[in-house]
């Protein structure tokens, strides 16, 4: 008998049975919404109603903004009216400082030329620093001008002249003079924080004199020019260059006689600076004032020129007294 001769039994599926009876869930009462129970099945009609009917999501309300932080005032000793006060009375005297400053000093000292006279590189700082110390071969003094895109011309920005005065230089140098004062007096063991503003004090009032005489002096020269104010204050803080070159010799304890050298070295270095370089704003040399300048009074200015270069040893002198 072959392996093949006999065949395989047939497949018999299995056949589903149907429960004869589904019992029925018990009672419960009725829904209040109205929902029904069914004992089967609901109809055809209505399971595709139930699917297709649409269910909004439940509303949720939107939590209310947080509120801005208020310090708490109770816990300084004030109430909340002494408080919103004192608030009040801070915000409409600070308002009132700035329309104070913007009315009286705004036409005197504006912010674009202020940032005119920060515009600076690091090599106009280093060229410019070689110029205030060792001026004696620097030719010419005489300052760039550029004209706008309006037609207008105005004067290069430091940047671009070296005889262009800046303002980075003498803050710098003002910050730097009172930080070696105040450390001179600590090696001399005389140190105090008070040093630190009668320093500040003794320079800004220096250079308030220096700015108020060449100030009173062009007035009565009648010298008229635009930006002045600026530039002579920026002229007025070079000073401090030298100044510090003297504070540093008396730290390294050298001979009185090499001390005194420095300081006059640094008065004359600064008298030439200062006389060359006001020379374009007393005499300046634009097309408009020539010939408006008589020889009496180019005289006169020529002479003003020497005494305000020959109080620069007045003035220097006050400050390397700490």
């Amino acid at each position: 008998m072959s392996y093949y001769s006999r065949s395989p039994p047939p497949l018999q599926h299995p056949v589903p049975t149907h429960p004869a009876f589904i019992p029925e869930p018990p009672s419960t009462p009725a829904s209040p919404q109205g929902y029904k129970r069914f004992a089967s099945s609901p109809p055809q009609n209505q399971q595709y109603a139930a699917r297709t009917q649409y269910h909004p999501p439940p509303f949720q309300p939107i939590p209310n903004p947080q509120p801005q932080h208020i310090p708490d005032f109770a816990a300084w000793g004030m109430n909340d009216t002494t408080a919103q006060f004192g608030m009040h009375l801070g915000q409409t005297a600070v308002a009132a400082g700035q329309d104070y400053v913007q009315k009286n000093f705004a036409g005197m000292i504006q912010v674009t030329m202020l940032k005119h006279h920060f515009n600076v590189s690091n090599s106009y700082v280093m060229h410019k620093l070689r110029l205030v110390i060792f001026p004696w071969r620097h030719k010419p003094w005489t300052r760039k001008i550029r004209r706008t895109e309006a037609g207008h011309t105005e004067w290069q920005p430091p940047r671009d002249d070296i005889n262009s005065p800046d303002l980075y230089i003498p803050l710098m140098a003002l910050v730097t003079y009172i930080l070696v004062a105040a450390f001179q007096t600590g090696l001399q063991e005389r140190f105090h924080p008070q040093i630190l503003g009668t320093s500040a004090t003794r320079a800004l009032l220096v250079v308030l004199l220096d700015f108020l005489f060449v100030q009173c002096g062009c007035y009565l020269l009648n010298v008229q020019g635009t930006g002045q104010v600026v530039d002579l204050i920026a002229y007025g803080g070079y000073k401090f260059v030298g100044v510090i070159l003297t504070l540093f010799a008396g730290l390294l304890n050298l001979n009185p006689t090499i001390y005194a050298f420095v300081f006059l070295y640094a008065f004359a270095a600064n008298a030439l600076f200062i006389l060359r370089s006001l020379r374009s704003v007393v005499l300046p040399d634009s097309p408009a004032n020539v010939g408006t300048v008589n020889p009496a009074s180019r005289k006169r200015r020529i002479s003003f020129l020497f005494l305000e270069a020959v109080l620069q040893v007045v003035y220097m002198g006050i400050l390397v007294r700490v």
